[in-house]
């Protein structure tokens, strides 16, 4: 009895530390656009250092079949992918992720492949990329336009416009690269909203947001969370705390919606599986949120001003064993579209 004890904590342990850490980066030494590109320099360092690291680089599609299915990922395993296709992923990024081997994985906006604009990859890089290095590519709409319902926008039109937007992207995936088993789809601007969730549902995908957290298996598979990579905050020492991440331990959030009602500053409910120590909350600039706790495993969280449009992020972390992070984020998105 002793012994299957254990080896019921020991499956269940196993269970909690099936996770994996999801970046997502734009552009690669594009210095024009700050706010989404990260220095070659920086870029170097974190390949560099995952490998001195002995860190595990899974393609993004092969991390969700790991968790959907319960088989056990590889310990220390990473997921980089890369929104928008630009053209820096080819001339910049592609060529020190070869040179490591380090597989990867693209969202793609296809609309803008098709026009040829020179910010974007072509078809045939694509291929390129994706025979010699085994790179995938990834649904991210036909047009990059809000996948979320618009002001004044009908349930009906909305569901007509956005599936227009995953399925043209889909089909001209599969048509140039035989893409059709991948259904995966990256929101545009990491937005979303309960219609979309029940459309992406609907339609068979899985969805993938932008704010902060490491996924595991009792992760949401209509709002996957990956950290973003950008000038600012590319730096090692937050490179590392985020790859030492864990998912925060949560039974339920209320609400799950990251549309803003009136109440501006939301107010946000955490019920936690179990107590935890240490736990801190704060905004996305990093200012605290005082935390009013219920009880053991309930607390509730508000900023103490408005929230600034478009979107804002209230995030909570704890400490884990081996130096490690509890890293938990919720999406507001403070103006409807």
């Amino acid at each position: 009895m002793r012994f299957l004890f254990l080896s019921l904590l020991l499956f269940l342990e196993l269970l909690a530390t099936n996770e994996a850490v999801v970046f997502v980066y734009h552009r690669f030494g594009e210095g024009r656009y700050p706010s989404t590109n990260i220095k070659l320099e920086q870029f170097a360092k974190q390949l560099d250092y995952l490998h001195e690291n002995n860190y595990t680089l899974l393609p993004f599609s092969k991390v969700i079949h790991h968790l959907q299915n319960k088989i056990a990922l590889p310990p220390k395993t990473v997921s980089l992918t890369m929104d928008d296709a630009y053209y820096s992923v080819y001339t910049n990024a592609y060529p020190m992720l070869k040179e490591k081997g380090y597989p990867f994985s693209v969202f793609v906006n296809t609309k803008a492949i098709d026009k040829g604009s020179k910010n974007y990859i072509t078809w045939d890089q694509m291929r390129e990329m994706q025979q010699d290095l085994g790179v995938e590519f990834l649904n991210h709409s036909l047009s990059h336009d809000y996948l979320i319902k618009k002001e004044q926008e009908s349930l009906e039109d909305f569901n007509k416009r956005v599936s227009k937007e995953i399925l043209q992207a889909q089909k001209r995936l599969d048509e140039e690269l035989g893409t059709a088993n991948l259904k995966i789809l990256a929101y545009t601007f990491g937005e979303y909203d309960t219609n979309t969730k029940a459309l992406v549902e609907k339609l068979g995908y899985v969805g993938v947001a932008q704010n902060s957290s490491p996924i595991g298996e009792r992760s949401d598979m209509l709002a996957l969370t990956r950290f973003p990579m950008a000038e600012s905050f590319a730096h090692m020492q937050g490179f590392t705390t985020k790859l030492n991440t864990r998912v925060f331990p949560i039974k339920s959030v209320t609400p799950t919606n990251p549309i803003m009602n009136e109440e501006n500053p939301p107010r946000l409910e955490i019920e936690l599986e179990r107590p935890l120590r240490g736990v801190s909350c704060f905004l996305s600039s990093g200012e605290p949120i005082e935390i009013k706790w219920r009880d053991a495993t309930h607390f509730e969280i508000q900023a103490t001003h408005r929230l600034k449009e478009p979107r804002d992020l209230y995030t909570c972390t704890a400490p884990a064993k081996d130096k490690k992070w509890y890293w938990y984020s919720h999406l507001w998105i403070v103006a409807k579209r």
